[in-house]
C-alpha cells in the first residue's frame, strides 16, 4: 500500500456505545471569580530587565 493510499481493512470497529457514568462533568469544577497580581516592578524596570537578558544572549 502506498502512501496516501486508503484500504478498508485498515479501519477499526471501535465501540462508541458510552454510558452517562463514564461521562465527564464538565461543570463538575467550575470557579467563579478574579484574581489579581501585582509584581511590584514598574513598567520602566521590567524594560530594563528585558534588555539586560536581552543583551546576555
Amino acid at each position: 500500500m502506498g502512501f496516501g493510499s486508503y484500504d478498508e481493512s485498515d479501519q477499526q470497529d471501535i465501540d462508541a456505545d458510552f454510558d452517562d457514568d463514564d461521562a465527564v462533568e464538565t461543570d463538575e469544577n467550575s470557579h467563579e471569580g478574579t484574581i489579581e497580581f501585582e509584581n511590584g516592578a514598574s513598567s520602566d524596570e521590567l524594560l530594563d530587565r528585558l534588555k539586560e537578558i536581552k543583551e546576555q544572549d
